[in-house]
């Protein structure tokens, strides 16, 4: 199977195209560009190929958790070339993408929820698949738990702004990316768990996005 991927949860804008088990990706730090430079990434990506958008099988993306602007923006880019084209879309967590990137059997996500809360996981390699066992949620640092058993490494940037939060290794530069996601989604895509394009959503596990005036004049 041919599919794109994108991730923009993150201040990185990554994108990946899996063509039939070989992966290909480009990723550059992004700011708020990421809607500038996602779509000519993956023009370059099918060029250096020899591929087009016509010959895309499915389009999968970084669901979240993770900026809200750039889950809008990953979902969104799926969305669009899905529906010219009548693919199916599939979201992966962007806390398991962390997870794939960090290279243990046993992961930690944490990233940075801004507001002095975490988007938090605990996952365990499954074969080709990550399990929770710490479901993800959104929660203040300190209130995070640990997770049963030994030989957890801690990755995402919430471990740089909160610490290592009671683990002994961390990796805090650990970030999701496409070619995670494009890892990750290819069994799922094969197994026909993608959906119709206008059924993908984003994962936000929180609705809140900021303060109110109150709540800053009370800190």
């Amino acid at each position: 199977m041919v599919f794109a991927a994108f991730e923009t949860s993150s201040e990185w804008c990554s994108v990946a195209l899996s063509m039939r088990g070989e992966i290909r990706s480009l990723e550059r730090r992004a700011g708020h560009r990421h809607s500038e430079l996602a779509l000519p990434m993956l023009e370059r990506l099918l060029a250096d190929a020899g591929l087009t958008a016509a010959q895309l099988e499915a389009v999968a993306f970084g669901a979240g958790p993770g900026s809200f602007t750039g889950l809008r923006i990953a979902c969104g880019l799926a969305q669009g070339l899905a529906l010219a084209r009548d693919l199916p879309v599939l979201g992966v967590s962007s806390l398991e993408a962390i997870a794939q990137e960090a290279g243990a059997a046993r992961v930690v996500a944490c990233v940075d929820a801004r507001m002095r809360e975490v988007y938090f996981a605990a996952l365990e390699k499954n074969g080709m698949r990550w399990r929770e066992v710490i479901s993800t949620r959104c929660i203040a640092p300190e209130t995070a738990p640990r997770p049963p058993g030994h030989d957890w490494l801690g990755a995402g940037n919430g471990f740089a702004v909160y610490g290592n939060l009671g683990l002994s290794r961390v990796l805090p530069e650990v970030h999701p990316t496409a070619c995670a996601v494009a890892e990750l989604a290819s069994p799922r895509l094969a197994a026909g768990e993608g959906v119709d394009a206008a059924a993908a959503a984003p994962m936000y596990v929180r609705d809140k996005v900021a303060f109110t005036r109150e709540e800053l004049a009370a800190r």
